[in-house]
């Protein structure tokens, strides 16, 4: 079967390719992606030379590549593609707009020309927006996004659902919890605070700290996908939360004990605009119809993560470069 991975030298498409290939020979990938300034060919140094892999760089909103892509045989596409950084879309929406919500028409535009057999929508529990102190969203929420992002990725799910009803495109979307592992871009809150603690850099909490989220691995998230892609219900939406809620001070704390530096380095920053106080998921569907279940801890996954970080140094200094510090400078101030 030959799988078209949108996106795929991201954070999880690379961790997705490589746990696709392992899972049988059969398989045949073909990564499409634009290489911007979080996709990374280095994530997938290890897969050179490996006859079942393609990466073809390009822009998912380029109609005629994708149809040249797509009639080479693929059957099944997993799109991952996406601008997902909260605090740049807050910055500037367009390009989140363009990718998220253009580039997911292209593709569904192309797929359905093609007659794919299955095309899997990766999307994101922020479209559910702010959930209160009980309770976890289901696939039947109604959609609230409060972020420029989340509100780009909520158009690319209606959009989905859209050509599914009227076109008939054998299409599946998943909602996934905030993900962590190795390969993630230091922007993102883990590998920020991994990277920054590595360092011996300040962690920036945003406001009281007390903003909580769900976290999954991204091994476990990679597990979900292929329990979707084999047997899941065309039409559907699967939740794939990771069950392990903290807030961001916990988080923080968890980390400096992880990398063994003091608490002191924690330090709280101004609140971001629309900030959601919580995400949970209920991911009993994924559970019930197609016996998915995360498998690690988020003491086991951070463990492993800063592992994975202080043994990969030379991979995150070079993308903490001069342009990416002056970015953080902005957002957060001096560390």
């Amino acid at each position: 079967m030959k799988v078209l991975v949108t996106g795929g030298c991201g954070f999880i498409g690379s961790n997705f390719i490589r746990y696709l290939l392992r899972q049988a020979d059969e398989y045949r990938v073909v990564n499409l992606d634009a290489l911007t300034y979080a996709g990374n060919p280095a994530n997938l140094a290890d897969l050179q030379g490996d006859s079942r892999y393609a990466f073809v760089h390009g822009d998912i909103c380029d109609r005629a590549l994708v149809e040249e892509v797509m009639a080479a045989g693929v059957e099944t596409v997993v799109h991952m593609a996406a601008e997902s950084h909260v605090d740049r879309s807050i910055l500037d929406a367009a390009d989140f707009v363009r990718t998220n919500v253009l580039g997911t028409q292209t593709l569904l535009d192309v797929a359905r020309k093609m007659s794919v057999r299955r095309f899997v929508h990766v999307s994101t529990d922020e479209v559910y927006g702010s959930l209160g102190p009980v309770g976890r969203f289901s696939e039947e929420q109604p959609l609230s996004p409060n972020s420029p992002y989340a509100a780009s990725k909520a158009a690319s799910d209606l959009l989905v659902r859209a050509y599914v009803q009227t076109y008939g495109v054998p299409a599946i979307i998943t909602r996934a919890s905030n993900n962590y592992g190795p390969y993630q871009f230091p922007e993102k809150v883990i590998p920020l605070f991994i990277t920054n603690a590595l360092e011996g850099r300040g962690l920036p909490v945003y406001g009281d700290g007390q903003h909580v989220r769900e976290w999954l691995f991204v091994e476990d998230h990679c597990e979900g996908l292929m329990r979707v892609l084999q047997a899941g219900r065309v039409g559907e939406v699967y939740n794939i939360g990771g069950g392990q809620e903290c807030t961001n001070l916990e988080l923080a704390r968890l980390i400096v004990q992880a990398v063994g530096i003091a608490d002191e380095k924690i330090r709280f920053v101004n609140d971001r605009p629309a900030h959601d106080r919580r995400y949970a998921l209920n991911s009993d569907k994924l559970s019930v119809e197609l016996g998915w279940r995360p498998r690690t801890t988020l003491a086991e996954g951070l463990a492993r993560t800063v592992t994975w970080y202080r043994d990969h140094m030379p991979w995150w200094q070079q993308l903490k470069d001069a342009g990416y510090r002056a970015y953080y400078r902005r957002q957060y101030g001096r560390n």
